[in-house]
C-alpha cells in the first residue's frame, strides 16, 4: 500500500498544508525547523509539477472552459513554489542570487501558463509585455516623477486590497461550501469563481514580487565577489611572516650578524599560531635575552663601539723613563708639530675677503 504513488490531489493538499503552516509558524525564520518546513514544501510543489506534466492536466490546445473546476487550483502550483522558494535561507549573496533565479523561473512559468489560457486582464497583459522586454529592470512603477510613483504605489496597494477582499468575500458565501466540502461539496459555479479570483490575486502579487526581486538583486550586485579560500590562506601566511620576530640560537655563541649585516648563525622565525598562542601568557614587555655586559661585548667584537674621547682622553699613562725609543718618538712628534705651526700661522688658510 505504501509503495503506491500518491494522487496529485493528495500531494497538492500536503504542499498547501506546509505552506499555510509557514504563514502561522511559531518557529523563527532562521531556525532549522523553519528551514526544514520550507524545504519540504518546495519538494512537494515540485512533485506536483511532475504529476501535472505526467497527467497532462494543462494543454496548449485547451481553453479555460476545458479545464475542470477541480483542476483550477493547480494553476497556482508555480506561484506558490516561487513564494516558498524565496523563503529558503542562504549563507552568501551568491547563494541568495541562485534562490532568486529559481523563484523568478517559477513566477515566469506561472505567468505564461495563465496567459496561455486567457486569464490575464488587459492591464496585466501589458505588464507581462513590459516584463518580457526587460525582465531584470522591470518595475510596476516605471516613472521618474516622485509624485507619479507615489500615486502608482497607492493604486497597486488598493488593487491588491480589492482583490483580496473579493476573494475573502467569495469564500465566505454559503454556496462555496464549508471547510470540509468546499473543494467539491459546494456549488460548482461558486467554487469556480473563488479559484479564478485567487488566480487574479496571485497574478497581481506575481508582478509585485518580480519588482521586489529586481530591487533585491540590485542590492546583491553591490556585494563584493567571493574570495578564494586559498588566496586568503596565502595572505594570512604573508601577514604572519611579516610580523614574525627573529630569535637567535644562543647555543652557538658569538655575534648574530657580521659588520656588513650578514647572518653568522642560524635564527628562528616565530611565525606560527602556536608560538603566538603561547605568547598570550607572556609579559606585555620584552624581557632581556642577554645581560648588558654580554651585549657590550658583542657590540665591541663587531666594532660597533668607539672607545676613547671624553674625560678618558685627558688621563694619559705616565711615560716610562727607561723606554728611550718611545721617548725619542714623542720628542720627534713634538718637533714636527712645532715646525708645522711655525710654517702655518693661525688664519693662513683663510683666503676669503682678501684684497
Amino acid at each position: 500500500m505504501d509503495d503506491q504513488p500518491r494522487s496529485l490531489k493528495d500531494v497538492f493538499a500536503d504542499a498547501e498544508s506546509k505552506r499555510l503552516s509557514l504563514e502561522n509558524s511559531p518557529f523563527a525564520p532562521n531556525s532549522s525547523e523553519y528551514a526544514d518546513t520550507v524545504s519540504s514544501a518546495v519538494k512537494l510543489y515540485q512533485e506536483c509539477l511532475a504529476l501535472v506534466g505526467a497527467l497532462s492536466i494543462f494543454s496548449p490546445n485547451e481553453s479555460l472552459e476545458d479545464v475542470s473546476t477541480t483542476d483550477l487550483p493547480f494553476f497556482l502550483i508555480n506561484f506558490h513554489l516561487a513564494e516558498i522558494t524565496q523563503k529558503r535561507p542562504s549563507s552568501s549573496p551568491q547563494e541568495r542570487k541562485s534562490i532568486l533565479s529559481a523563484a523568478r523561473d517559477a513566477y515566469e512559468r506561472y505567468l505564461h501558463l495563465v496567459d496561455s489560457y486567457g486569464l490575464l486582464s488587459p492591464p496585466y497583459k501589458k505588464l507581462l509585455e513590459q516584463y518580457t522586454e526587460a525582465p531584470t529592470t522591470f518595475s510596476t512603477v516605471s516613472t521618474s516623477d516622485p509624485e507619479a510613483r507615489r500615486n502608482a504605489k497607492i493604486a497597486n496597494f488598493r488593487a491588491e486590497k480589492e482583490l483580496r477582499n473579493r476573494l475573502e468575500f467569495l469564500r465566505r458565501r454559503p454556496e462555496y461550501g464549508t471547510e470540509d466540502d468546499r473543494h467539491g461539496g459546494g456549488d460548482e459555479e461558486a467554487v469556480r469563481q473563488v479559484h479564478l479570483a485567487h488566480i487574479d490575486y496571485s497574478t497581481h502579487m506575481t508582478f509585485q514580487a518580480l519588482e521586489s526581486l529586481n530591487r533585491e538583486w540590485e542590492i546583491l550586485a553591490l556585494a563584493p565577489p567571493p574570495r578564494d579560500p586559498r588566496e586568503e590562506e596565502q595572505q594570512d601566511a604573508r601577514r604572519w611572516q611579516g610580523s614574525a620576530p627573529l630569535r637567535p640560537s644562543r647555543a652557538l655563541g658569538g655575534p648574530l650578524l657580521s659588520k656588513d649585516g650578514k647572518p653568522l648563525q642560524p635564527f628562528t622565525l616565530l611565525n606560527n599560531r602556536q608560538e603566538l598562542a603561547r605568547g598570550v601568557f607572556r609579559p606585555g614587555h620584552n624581557l632581556p635575552t642577554m645581560t648588558i655586559d654580554e651585549y657590550l661585548e658583542e657590540e665591541r667584537a663587531r666594532g660597533g663601539i668607539i672607545e676613547g674621547g671624553g674625560e678618558a682622553s685627558w688621563h694619559r699613562p705616565e711615560p716610562d723613563e727607561d723606554d728611550m725609543e718611545r721617548a725619542d718618538a714623542e720628542t720627534m712628534k713634538a718637533r714636527e708639530w712645532d715646525e708645522f705651526v711655525e710654517s702655518n700661522p693661525k688664519g693662513s688658510g683663510n683666503t676669503l675677503n682678501r684684497g
